[in-house]
């Protein structure tokens, strides 16, 4: 088999062009707001709409609305239960994301139990990539366009808001407003993912992108250009790896991003593990070769002179 037909046979059959066309959109949509969601430190909250979805997609199953709608709607209902529960009692928001999570999560295992169906519906749990169909990708496309063009048009909001929510309400900001709808789209992208890699890997798409290039770089707007490009790369890696090894797609898709981190981790310039011990080992090198200089142009020149002249004799 040449190169060219190892890159190109995967592709030839329509399940895998549907399969790579929903792990993209899916990929793009969750690197970009998986930004947000490091520097704000909500990544717990992404875990709790993902899984709180669930119930929603069985129920729309039961009467026969698109998975969309079921899921969007519970992942409103969650974020709103989340915040009822923290600001109407003294439980502190970290509880009540786990209260309410699951709780739903449980909720949609025990209606897949009791719902008759001749369609096995733990492919929402697990993902079922290579059985998207046209309509399912027709969805995935219209609800991460959406999602992609709020980021975009509130981006510097949501940076202010991410970095100094104070400031941002200084300026006439509703920081309340702004903290609302970043948690619309994660249930909204929840969505996205969740067709790609079901609702246990869907955290992972939304956090591990955003980490990685946290790692890379200073600069937040770089930030918002390194994690699509990190999840785009993972998410070809991953379908290919499925092929030819015979694996689940959506799980190699999120464990070529776990072996990409690890690697960002370990070997990163400025904030990896090693790469920071390199760079530490290198400014100390540096440093005795500018003490050591500094050094012998402060020696007398008689002492210069003795050494040359004992060099001469030997």
């Amino acid at each position: 088999m040449t190169l060219i037909d190892f890159l190109i046979e995967p592709f030839g059959l329509d399940f895998m062009l549907r399969a790579l066309a929903t792990t993209l959109i899916a990929s793009v949509v969750c690197a970009v707001l998986s930004c947000w969601l490091v520097l704000i430190g909500w990544s717990l909250m992404g875990d709790a709409v993902s899984h709180a979805v669930l119930p929603g997609v069985v129920l729309a199953y039961v009467i026969g609305a698109p998975f969309a709608l079921g899921a969007v709607v519970f992942g409103f209902l969650a974020v709103g239960l989340i915040g009822a529960v923290r600001d109407t009692s003294r439980i502190k928001e970290d509880a009540a994301i786990g209260i309410v999570f699951t709780s739903l999560f449980a909720l949609g295992l025990v209606l897949i139990s009791v719902t008759p169906s001749h369609v096995d519906l733990n492919h929402i749990i697990f993902g079922n990539l290579l059985g998207v169909s046209r309509s399912e990708l027709v969805q995935v496309a219209a609800l991460g366009a959406i999602a992609l063009l709020v980021l975009a048009a509130k981006n510097r909001d949501f940076t202010l808001y991410a970095f100094d929510p104070t400031h941002a309400h200084a300026l006439g900001i509703n920081p309340r407003l702004l903290g609302a709808t970043l948690l619309g789209l994660l249930a909204l992208t929840s969505v996205v993912a969740l067709q790609a890699v079901g609702v246990v890997l869907v955290v992972a798409m939304l956090i591990v992108p955003g980490a990685t290039a946290y790692l890379l770089t200073d600069r937040f707007q770089r930030m918002l250009l390194i994690a699509p490009a990190i999840s785009i790369l993972c998410a070809v890696i991953g379908l290919y790896s499925s092929y030819y090894l015979d694996t689940a797609s959506g799980g190699m898709v999120v464990l070529s991003q776990g072996a990409v981190f690890a690697l960002v981790y370990l070997f990163a310039p400025r904030h990896g593990l090693i790469g920071r011990r390199l760079a530490a080992m290198r400014r100390k090198r540096a440093n005795t070769r500018v003490r050591s200089a500094s050094t012998q142009a402060g020696r007398p020149a008689s002492a210069q002179v003795s050494r040359r002249r004992a060099r001469a004799e030997r």
